[in-house]
């Protein structure tokens, strides 16, 4: 039976870096939550992994989680923007830096 989400997904596009030690790589989201995001990403990790995330808010410190992931769908970077769907959704997992910031932009929107 899948599960099921009660936390109201906003779509958003916003600069996003992640990684599995180091935050390396550079994406976007697509939607976020406050239990998780989307990130749009031609090579997403395997799911099961744990990841750091860095998200970037506009004129805001960067917020800081562990996710872990829990779905992904690769693609050709050529499909990329073709594909629906393309990337990997990440569960929150904890908090390192901005878990109040975090809440406090969602209920903006």
């Amino acid at each position: 039976m899948a599960e099921k989400r009660y936390e109201k997904r906003h779509k958003k596009r916003l600069q996003i870096r992640f990684g599995r030690d180091e935050v390396k790589r550079m994406a976007f989201t697509s939607d976020l939550s406050s239990g998780g995001l989307f990130i749009i990403t031609g090579q997403p990790e395997v799911p099961g992994k744990h990841i750091r995330l860095e998200l970037t808010l506009p004129h805001e410190d960067p917020i800081v989680v562990v996710g872990q992931v829990r779905w992904a769908k690769k693609v050709p970077g050529n499909l990329l923007r073709l594909a629906k769907k393309a990337g990997m959704g990440v569960q929150i997992k904890k908090f390192e830096q901005g878990q109040e910031l975090f809440a406090r932009y969602l209920a903006s929107l």
